[in-house]
């Protein structure tokens, strides 16, 4: 497949890209300059012939709508700059995606959106989320949305991943417990087999690694997407 993976600065997108390309055409973009080993495009998303052409041939994007960093110092307004970005630029992405007749993308959402549930409940892809005024959090809840019309609409398959708190199995050693934790490679692997099944028009599925005492429920994305979460907190 001819692969789309937005958000190219961040560490996720490389790991991904690094994963995928051995059976994988892989293109990335990012709205600042990425030295990569894999095809770049520059793009801010914007809502003309640019993104269409950054879409065009793909099989399958991947939106992990993650801002750098340093694009979130530069700005002014940061906060507004991340809610324009989850809302109208995962707009624009999805009405190109849908112009070119990308059959499916998927979106990188969280589990924050149900932080102000009690921690001693099970969460499941059924329950409401209750985001907080957070705006990172805030903003995904919206970009939510955003990908929710696309799909109700039947304009093109949209899957949702809720992931949890990533972390590497290295760091993991020296922090304390978190009960949403989601090891970086399991985040891999969730992706994988996102891409490997057969998209619905509309499915989320909440991911975090599984252990003891797990906040959140994967048993969908077991079940589903045949999600095989590897790493154990000793």
């Amino acid at each position: 497949m001819n692969i789309l993976i937005t958000s190219a600065a961040s560490d996720l997108a490389q790991r991904l890209a690094s994963a995928l390309s051995n059976e994988h055409q892989i293109r990335l973009t990012d709205l600042i300059d990425v030295e990569t080993d894999f095809e770049f495009v520059r793009s801010d998303l914007g809502h003309g012939d640019e993104t269409n052409q950054l879409v065009k041939g793909m099989d399958a994007i991947i939106h992990l709508a993650q801002l750098s960093p340093s694009t979130l110092k530069e700005s002014d307004q940061p906060e507004n700059l991340e809610i324009d970005f989850q809302t109208r630029c995962t707009y624009n992405l999805l009405m190109a995606a849908s112009a070119e007749k990308v059959p499916h993308a998927i979106y990188a959402s969280t589990l924050h959106l149900f932080d102000q549930h009690d921690e001693d409940w099970t969460v499941t892809e059924s329950w409401r989320p209750r985001p907080t005024t957070d705006v990172p959090i805030l903003s995904r809840h919206l970009g939510e949305f955003t990908c929710r019309e696309f799909a109700r609409e039947g304009r093109i398959n949209l899957t949702v991943l809720r992931l949890g708190s990533l972390i590497t199995a290295d760091e993991a050693t020296n922090q304390s417990f978190d009960s949403a934790w989601l090891e970086v490679d399991d985040a891999v692997h969730a992706f994988e087999c996102a891409l490997k099944s057969s998209p619905a028009r509309w499915a989320i599925f909440h991911i975090q690694s599984e252990f003891p005492n797990s906040r959140f429920s994967v048993g969908r994305a077991k079940s589903a997407l045949k999600y095989n979460p590897q790493f154990m907190n000793e």
